[in-house]
């Protein structure tokens, strides 16, 4: 599956796996891939909706995740 925004890269590994780290690590990828605010948004409250799950699922749809 093709993420959303292909040419953001999120790197995950070798940093901690908490949720909040994890939120950081994807708003600084994105907001220095230019993506305006509103997206950025979006993003945020579609990985917060529920469970740890989904905030990794939505960043796999939204991201290329290594």
């Amino acid at each position: 599956m093709t993420p959303k925004y292909p040419h953001i890269t999120v790197t995950l590994t070798g940093h901690d796996g908490n949720a909040i780290a994890i939120l950081r690590i994807c708003r600084k990828a994105a907001r220095e891939a230019g993506l305006p605010d509103d997206e950025i948004t979006a993003f945020i409250a579609e990985a917060m909706a529920n469970d740890y799950d989904q905030l990794l699922q939505t960043t796999m749809r939204w991201f290329d995740v290594v």
